[in-house]
């Protein structure tokens, strides 16, 4: 009580802290680096990552291009080139006149070496960047090569997706932002019972907002999807503390004698209450940083010091805020929209066998569905941007002209004789859906010396330590066609060098894969483990965490088995990351009734009547909750193009109003149906039993 004490006469003071609080946060988030380069979360030991670390620190190169050039002619290609070659950070741009001058005629290269980089229209110039895939500078290259290349040219690669993710994520995050903003402050104006409190929720809510973005820094750097949902998600899983917080300080109002010593009872209770309820919603995004594919990490750290920094400004900024303007917060109060909720408690407990049926009947086309999306998911990184965006445009030109859909990079020890490099080269074009393989033997063929050759082309090729081969390829990343031929590539490759590595975005994409599988078999286990111990310890009970996260994990199964019944893929990382949000934001709605169920139970009441008053209690306090999650989610989820960001908040969106229903609807009538195992198994309740012996 003397924190409560505290808080209510430093008020003041509290604000303006809280206040100037805000200019090293805002300053910490600017300084925060975002990363748009998911590839980068994979484990530091893959093959493909050292490759792309040797790539860097034996040839100077990092990013990779193709450039489609369309309809223009030789002279004026040669003339391009070299304007690229002077972009900032641009170490070579391969094209013919990096080998020949173009007084000799093209058909003087190996056939295999001209059609790789001639078509009927066009040509194909490969550009290579001293520094790697998505730093800032090779994207400031990418977008200064489009201005210098015009509307003739289409610059491919992870670079360019890159540089076009960032550029769309900066243009949509602010509306992002306003949407939720928008739509939570609509939806409580309605739910709650003031006109005025929304924008006082806001306020408070912004500010720890900001307080958890700028303390990233100390992070180094955030995901561009960290970036984009953390401030949403943020806003939507701490909307419930503030809503718990006015609730209690409105019914104080009517005990106590002052709105000061009103607020301080309500700051104690709420605490107590909210720091019961964050548990969940922390051990939730904790979860995700058992992932081995450090995505998870990222956006578990910063949204659980957002779950906490929201349970702070809850108790510390809101009270004040709502102290100082409580004059105007009590004018402009009004009946609240939801209706009583007694009659609809008495109808579903009336009723309940009917949905022990319709629960039985749910479990299973809703597991089989979710268990096929998970399958069916898409890692194709380029598939979450929109059709009309200059990198999906590219790649389209560099299939239609070239048939090319990715390219591989080989490192091959660069002391293995040149036959031995040559057998590897034509063993490798072999595999379904090569369409070639590039290095210094394929330019100078088999007997034309090596020394004729430039020394930037020389150079670009082979290092003292690695000999650098481009294989281009049919098959597109993330496909099963391209995860066989990687297969056989890389046995090929370790034939004839042990230490050789095959790397790109296709070889890091299939790492991804592998890497992902697992992760969403730990991050799932790791996630039910902890709650049902929150669970197990708050309730003091082994039955009622298993009732609990039964109810929630039906709604998580119908929230992703939802997109296998309706053919709609789901990007790799959003199953994962959906299944422990939902699990963690939305199980506090079933730990609310079935906490006032018990006290209920053990104050006399038969169980109908205690499951019938939880439920009546409980429902305006969960649809006021989970329309504040689907408010502050579905406006984004029309709203976005990037289809990451816009099917996550979709099916954060979907889930809230899943969780809801079944916690309404279907927990009820499994705590009538299990009070008889709850009561035998739950500390505190054997009263309940011995008075209730040889009547239930």
């Amino acid at each position: 009580m003397k924190f409560a004490n505290g808080i209510v006469k430093g008020r003041k003071l509290i604000l303006i802290i809280s206040i100037l609080l805000m200019i090293p946060a805002l300053l910490g988030y600017l300084k925060t680096d975002i990363n748009y380069d998911m590839l980068n979360y994979l484990p530091s030991d893959m093959d493909t990552v050292i490759g792309q670390n040797e790539l860097m620190d034996e040839f100077g190169k990092g990013a990779f291009s193709f450039i489609v050039i369309e309809n223009m002619k030789d002279e004026d290609v040669a003339e391009l080139r070299e304007k690229i070659e002077t972009v900032e950070h641009v170490d070579t741009a391969l094209w013919y006149t990096s080998i020949m001058d173009l007084s000799v005629p093209k058909e003087m290269l190996p056939d295999e070496v001209y059609e790789a980089f001639n078509s009927d229209n066009a040509t194909l110039m490969a550009v290579f960047f001293d520094t790697s895939t998505s730093e800032d500078a090779t994207m400031d290259a990418i977008r200064e090569i489009r201005s210098i290349c015009g509307k003739q040219c289409f610059v491919t690669g992870m670079s360019a997706l890159v540089t076009d993710l960032k550029d769309l994520c900066e243009k949509e995050e602010p509306i992002y932002v306003a949407i939720a903003i928008i739509c939570a402050c609509l939806a409580m104006m309605l739910l709650l019972d003031s006109y005025l409190i929304p924008f006082v929720f806001l306020a408070s809510i912004g500010i720890a907002i900001v307080y958890n973005m700028g303390t990233n820094i100390f992070l180094g750097e955030i995901s561009y999807i960290t970036k984009a949902l953390s401030a949403v998600l943020q806003l939507a899983v701490t909307m419930d503390y503030s809503i718990f917080l006015w609730h209690s300080y409105n019914e104080q109002l009517t005990k106590c004698d002052t709105k000061e010593n009103a607020m301080a009872v309500a700051i104690k209770e709420t605490f107590t209450s909210v720091l019961g309820s964050s548990i969940t919603t922390v051990a939730g995004f904790i979860a995700l940083c058992f992932m081995s594919f450090t995505l998870g990490y990222d956006l578990g750290i910063v949204m659980a010091k957002g779950v906490l920094l929201g349970v702070i400004g809850c108790v510390t900024i809101l009270p004040s805020m709502i102290l100082i303007l409580n004059k105007p917060l009590q004018k402009t109060k009004h009946k609240s929209l939801i209706p009583n909720a007694d009659g609809l408690s008495g109808k579903i407990t009336k009723i309940f066998p009917v949905f022990i049926c319709i629960f039985a009947v749910l479990v299973g086309p809703a597991f089989y569905g979710y268990n096929e999306s998970s399958k069916e998911v898409y890692y194709d990184l380029g598939q979450c941007l929109p059709e009309d965006i200059d990198y999906v445009i590219s790649n389209t030109e560099l299939n239609k002209e070239f048939n090319i859909a990715s390219t591989h990079m080989v490192l091959v020890d660069s002391n293995i004789p040149d036959t031995d490099v040559r057998s590897m080269i034509s063993e490798m074009e072999q595999v379904d859906g090569v369409k070639y393989v590039l290095g210094i033997e394929s330019v100078l063929g088999s007997v034309v010396p090596s020394e004729i050759l430039p020394d930037s082309l020389s150079e670009l090729l082979v290092s003292d330590k690695w000999e650098l081969l481009l294989i281009n390829s049919e098959y597109k990343a993330a496909t099963d066609e391209m995860s066989k031929q990687l297969t056989e590539l890389n046995d090929i490759l370790k034939k004839y060098d042990s230490t050789g590595m095959l790397i790109g975005e296709a070889s890091c994409t299939k790492d991804m894969i592998d890497t992902t599988d697992h992760d969403f078999k730990v991050v799932n286990l790791v996630s039910i483990l902890a709650i049902f111990v929150i669970i197990m310890l708050v309730e003091k009970s082994i039955s009622l965490p298993f009732i609990l996260i039964a109810v929630i994990e039906l709604a998580i199964f119908i929230n992703l088995g939802i997109p296998h019944y309706t053919g709609t893929a789901l990007s790799f990382i959003t199953p994962i990351c959906i299944s422990t949000i939902q699990l963690g934001a939305t199980v506090d709605y079933a730990i609310l009734m079935t906490t006032r169920y018990k006290s209920e139970r053990i104050g006399g009441k038969d169980k109908k009547s205690a499951v019938k008053t939880a439920l009546s209690t409980s429902i305006p306090s969960i649809i006021v909750s989970g329309f504040g999650l689907f408010a502050a989610t579905f406006g984004v989820a029309i709203y976005s193009d990037i289809d990451i960001i816009g099917s996550m908040c979709m099916l954060m969106a979907r889930g809230a109003i899943i969780s809801m229903a079944l916690v309404i609807l279907m927990l009820p009538s499994l705590l009538l149906l299990c009070d008889k195992l709850v009561i035998h198994t739950t500390i505190g309740m054997k009263s309940v039993s011995k008075r209730e012996k040889g009547v239930c």
